[in-house]
């Protein structure tokens, strides 16, 4: 990549961290981590979820402040009192939610809480615009700087986050997961921008579970483990190869976490049968892909793996057959009789349960804890015949599930939000465990989790098909979809394009058929 520092050029760091600790009520979060950051240099910030990265970023952030160690930036010692103070110092950084107010303009949230003024301290709105023009610029938006945050993508908002960030004459951009929620089209424009910045002498520090990513855009890593530093490692040339930073990582090597499928004889009959699905795009979710007549069979103890481009109508599929969407035609059998859940709750009662693609949005209950969210699904097994919850059966079956699926929590009565990603998603596949159903459907089950909880998640979905559940698993990452499915479908634009067993499928294959344009007609 263009402006990768030579190992041996003598560049003093930006960032120096030494010996930074972190204690929470006897629990150590951070434990004696040191690095340093050089002035246009990309450092990869990994580690499994729970490995300390997030509460390292709150201290550089000023959000919290360490029990020890030093940190030094621009030659001079640097604590902040606050995030405010981490800005003015010339660290910014930009969370994976980002922080834009939606109801402003894109001027506005450049500027917000130092607009440019006039005389009798009124705000000059013309210098804002203009300045902000001129700012976007920098990062190849070409936006009225008068539009609505709303108005614009989540691509587009994260180069406004990155362009406030330069308006503050940032020297380190510290960047969470900034292509967790992008199609690969934008992926490339923010890798384009992050190359811009590092020839400009900017710092960034990324953070990210995409290996590949961390290992064609960063020029050292720095690798966490259980809030202790795992190592560095030094692109040198090429690529750190990835298998070399998931053994950093976890501690073993890479090809024990993942294995591909034997062919196994425990599929039963068929439980799930789509047969001529549609639907229509509602006036309220105007980009949604149109299905336009789906057939598929899922077996009980099968895992069918789901697989396409964005925008292949595969998550519209889930939708549409938990209830959550409405079908124009088709026809759906569960169990070989007729079904039509007109809502979710018809799916639940039905035996059908839903892991969705957004866990923060549309899964989890932040603010509740962990036993709220578990229960959720199943007040009716967890309460007596008035109503009333049984805190005693709810807590029992929280504690089975804690056991058996190894979820890391301090108490049952711990904000969902404080755990790791990985640890929420078991919490949301034991949710729906408890009501024991047949058909299980999944999207995207590891996005955010890291590449250690991303093996104990496969391996309970394995462990459920034993079980005989009918598991439906949409998957962005064909590595995923190899390693855990019986049996592949794709999709694209709304239809099936092919069909074939996990144990003969290849990348290359599954692509070709990723990109193959069903017609009207075509065998499915």
């Amino acid at each position: 990549m263009t402006g990768q520092l030579a190992a041996d050029t003598p560049v003093p760091p930006l960032l120096d961290v030494v010996g930074l600790t972190k204690r929470f009520s006897g629990v150590t979060a951070l434990d004696n981590v040191s690095l340093d950051v050089r002035a246009g240099e990309i450092l990869g910030l990994l580690g499994e979820n729970g490995a300390g990265k997030s509460t390292l970023l709150k201290i550089l952030s000023g959000a919290q402040s360490a029990s020890s160690g030093s940190i030094s930036f621009a030659g001079r010692p640097y604590a902040p009192a606050g995030p405010d103070a981490a800005r003015q110092a010339g660290i910014v950084t930009i969370y994976q939610e980002l922080s834009l107010i939606p109801t402003l303009s894109v001027a506005e949230n450049i500027f917000v809480n130092r607009a440019p003024t006039g005389p009798f301290g009124l705000i000059d709105w013309r210098r804002m615009r203009r300045q902000a023009r001129d700012i976007l610029a920098r990062v190849n938006l070409s936006l009225d700087p008068e539009t609505p945050v709303s108005a614009l993508s989540v691509a587009e908002q994260q180069l406004v986050e990155i362009a406030r960030a330069l308006s503050l004459e940032s020297r380190l951009i510290i960047m969470d997961e900034p292509t967790s929620a992008l199609t690969e089209t934008e992926v490339q424009q923010l890798f384009g921008i992050m190359e811009m910045l590092r020839r400009d002498g900017v710092a960034i520090m990324f953070v990210t579970h995409r290996l590949e990513e961390a290992s064609s855009m960063c020029d050292r890593m720095t690798v966490l483990r259980d809030g202790r530093l795992a190592g560095h490692l030094l692109r040198d040339g090429g690529r750190v190869p990835v298998p070399r930073i998931i053994e950093k990582m976890v501690g073993r090597a890479a090809s024990e976490l993942y294995a591909r499928p034997t062919r196994r004889d425990n599929a039963g009959a068929v439980r799930l049968s789509v047969r001529g699905l549609r639907t229509v795009r509602a006036a309220d979710a105007p980009h949604a892909v149109v299905l336009d007549g789906i057939d598929l069979d899922l077996r009980a103890g099968e895992i069918l793996g789901l697989a396409g481009l964005v925008g292949s109508g595969r998550t519209e599929l889930a939708r549409a057959v938990f209830g959550a969407d409405p079908i124009a035609s088709g026809t759906i059998r569960l169990d070989g009789q007729l079904i039509a859940p007109m809502s979710p709750a018809d799916a639940c009662a039905l035996g059908i349960g839903l892991v969705p693609e957004d866990r923060k949005q549309q899964a989890i209950f932040a603010m509740l804890p962990i036993r709220q969210n578990f229960s959720i699904a199943a007040l009716d097994l967890f309460s007596d015949g008035l109503g009333v919850m049984r805190p005693g059966r709810e807590g029992a079956a929280l504690a089975g599930y804690r056991k058996a699926m190894s979820i890391r929590m301090s108490s049952p009565e711990q904000a969902i939000d404080g755990l790791s990603g990985g640890n929420q998603q078991k919490v949301i596949l034991a949710r729906w465990l408890a009501r024991d159903p047949k058909v299980l459907i999944v999207d995207e089950p590891t996005r955010g989790v890291d590449v250690g909880a991303k093996t104990e998640v496969h391996q309970i979905l394995v462990q459920l098909a034993e079980r005989g559940i009918a598991i439906l698993m949409i998957s962005s990452e064909l590595p995923e979809v190899l390693s855990v499915s019986d049996r592949i479908i794709t999709m694209r634009q709304g239809r099936i394009t092919g069909e074939m067993p996990a144990i003969e499928a290849t990348e290359e294959s599954l692509m070709a058929l990723m990109a193959l344009e069903a017609r009207p007609g075509d065998p499915q």
